[in-house]
């Protein structure tokens, strides 16, 4: 009986086992989640960065950003035209950088973005802050192209990742220096410089170019790249009685120089380069500015592409200042060059960057042996009601009128 007993419980609990399997068999399953597509229906992504520097705080910070905005512009419109590079969709991502107008600051910045692996630097602005940069960039490989520094010394130093896409002060000086001589006809000019690479090379230029033409050049005078009270130099060069002064130096120290100069009585003809060739120049000395000559180098901004105009001004809602287009180009180069060597190899492209032809906005833009650009413009402004309008443009070593050179350039 206890053997039956024993029987009849087991077959109850293998009964209620199997019933319980059936039931877990007959119970709907949760749906399963969405295979992935195969990697072969899938368009993989590759990741790119390019940096860019310029001084985004401090007095010069407008022109920094305005040649940032170039940049991103440029990146933007890469990325929506979803470019493809080694069978990989790229995505382009700006690294923006404030250098500060400080060659330390500057260095420092270039070593995170090495550290960070960029592809690529657009930048910097200034020349004082470029060439120490440049050598980390050399040292890594990393190709780096300014569209604003214009010492000749930066394309000197052999570095084959170099670039420009900008004219050198070799040929910036002459240019004002001879359109100074020939339009205004000075007998004695008075030569000032701020002290750094860019400033006191440009002003050495043009003191150079002047007395060749057989112009007196007084001794040189010195400020620093923060100066803005100028009285002790500006009465002693007013002693002299120059007929022109010519300042190497940016905006934010050259329009308190033309105001002060002003205001002490000096009559000459205030010229400078193009870190002083913008129309702040008015908005710091008022209209004292009138009638200034300057130069940049390069076409002016209302000489890039309407393409590029319209865009700028539709993605930041102003027209650009001064290098944005220049800026633009040295973004779209690298990636130009990327694309025709199928990779954002550092090493893999950057042959290409040397043998490149491109039409950008600011002209169709190659590079000599150094990593300059060939045929670089110099455009002369004048200012006139408060903005700096361009009067000529200078391109191997003949000045015609800007008027005749946009006809030439289609218009725009």
């Amino acid at each position: 009986m206890q053997h039956a007993k024993h029987l009849l419980t087991l077959l109850a609990t293998v009964a209620a086992v199997g019933l319980t399997a059936c039931g877990q068999e007959k119970k709907p399953e949760a749906p399963k989640p969405q295979a992935a597509a195969p990697a072969a229906e899938s368009t993989p992504t590759i990741d790119i960065k390019i940096g860019h520097v310029a001084p985004l705080t401090g007095s010069i910070a407008h022109l920094g950003k305005d040649n940032e905005n170039g940049a991103r512009l440029a990146i933007e419109q890469a990325n929506a035209a979803k470019i493809m590079i080694d069978g990989k969709l790229a995505h382009f991502e700006l690294i923006a950088e404030d250098d500060q107008a400080d060659p330390k600051v500057g260095t420092t910045v270039a070593q995170k973005l090495v550290d960070m692996k960029v592809a690529g630097v657009d930048g910097h602005l200034n020349s004082g802050v470029t060439i120490p940069a440049s050598a980390i960039y050399h040292q890594a490989g990393i190709p780096m192209i300014t569209g604003s520094a214009t010492n000749p010394q930066l394309t000197e130093q052999g570095f084959d990742n170099v670039f420009r896409v900008v004219g050198r002060d070799d040929q910036q000086g002459p240019a004002i220096a001879n359109y100074l001589a020939s339009a205004e006809k000075p007998k004695v000019v008075a030569v000032i410089d701020d002290s750094t690479a860019y400033g006191e090379g440009l002003a050495d230029q043009v003191a150079k170019t002047l007395k060749a033409a057989g112009v007196k050049v007084l001794a040189r005078e010195k400020g620093t790249d923060k100066q803005t009270d100028w009285k002790a130099v500006l009465t002693k060069i007013k002693g002299e009685k120059p007929d022109a002064v010519f300042y190497g130096g940016m905006d934010a120290t050259g329009g308190p120089l033309i105001k002060q100069g002003r205001e002490l009585g000096i009559k000459a003809v205030f010229s400078f380069g193009d870190g002083a060739c913008t129309d702040k120049m008015h908005e710091l000395a008022g209209e004292a500015a009138e009638g200034m000559l300057c130069s940049q180098a390069g076409i002016p901004p209302q000489a890039a592409s309407k393409a590029f105009l319209e865009a700028y001004k539709a993605r930041f809602n102003v027209d650009p200042i001064l290098y944005a287009p220049f800026t633009y180009d040295a973004a779209n180069l690298m990636i130009e060059a990327m694309k025709e060597a199928n990779s954002a190899d550092p090493a893999k492209y950057l042959p290409f960057l040397h043998k490149i032809s491109y039409k950008g906005a600011t002209g169709t833009i190659e590079f000599d042996a150094k990593g300059d650009r060939k045929d670089a413009e110099i455009t002369i402004f004048v200012m006139k009601d408060g903005k700096v309008e361009p009067t000529a443009v200078v391109k191997a070593g003949k000045t015609v009128p800007f008027d005749e050179f946009m006809k030439g350039m289609g218009g725009a």
